[in-house]
């Protein structure tokens, strides 16, 4: 009796050791479990946390440059509500079918002229405050639609919008504004043809061209 309760004790103890080993296996396995999901989490969240702060110095940036173009000479520019950009103040009005820079009246293109120092001067003071972003100088030409020209010649509308986009600077740079000096400072000519976000409601009024400046976001993130 007394070798069959020490055999039933010798049986209990070896099923509690198997049983305490297997539960040390399953907590070391769930140790590491919660470890590297642990870790991962905490990954996640810095990189979130990193993504934030560079969201942040971006916004901050536009925010400052926002408050830069509110800057710009009020006699001649004027900000657009619902394409939310600063716009051309002055009345440009090209001839029918032409780009010819000259078409516009003198003392219009003093105006002009008036303007595109103002963009200038805005640029210095952008690049020496933060000579780290670059930004875009969009020069949008615009062309009137006459019945559905803007569906039968589309073609002829962008190249006239974009002539039109060219011979403004061309007016800049023969009156001494070189806007390529600034390094920081990519200069865009388009034409946005018979389309675009920037036409007036009156078609008449859209033989002309638009002014925008914009930060480039991608290089802002990359710096």
């Amino acid at each position: 009796m007394a070798k069959s309760n020490e055999k039933k004790r010798d049986f209990f103890w070896l099923s509690y050791s198997d049983l305490m080993t297997s539960l040390f296996f399953v907590m070391l396995v769930l140790f590491v479990l919660v470890y590297t999901m642990q870790n991962k989490m905490i990954g996640e969240l810095n990189e979130k946390n990193n993504e934030l702060k560079v969201a942040k110095v971006e916004l901050d940036e536009i925010k400052r440059i926002q408050e830069a173009l509110e800057k710009l000479d009020p006699n001649y520019f004027l900000y657009d509500k619902r394409n939310k950009r600063y716009k051309l103040k002055v009345d440009v009005q090209f001839n029918s079918n032409s780009s010819q820079i000259t078409d516009i009246p003198i003392a219009i293109r003093r105006e002009i002229l008036g303007a595109g120092k103002s963009i200038h001067k805005l640029m210095t003071q952008l690049t020496k405050e933060n000579p780290n972003v670059n930004y875009l100088l969009i020069i949008e030409g615009n062309t009137q639609r006459s019945g559905n020209n803007f569906i039968k010649i589309p073609d002829v509308g962008y190249r006239l919008s974009y002539n039109r986009a060219l011979s403004l600077i061309n007016y800049w740079q023969s009156n001494g504004l070189d806007f390529k000096k600034f390094s920081n400072c990519e200069i865009l000519i388009s034409g946005s043809g018979y389309f675009g976000k920037s036409r007036e409601d009156i078609e008449s009024e859209n033989r002309k061209f638009t002014i925008q400046i914009t930060p480039k976001i991608g290089d802002m993130k990359s710096n």
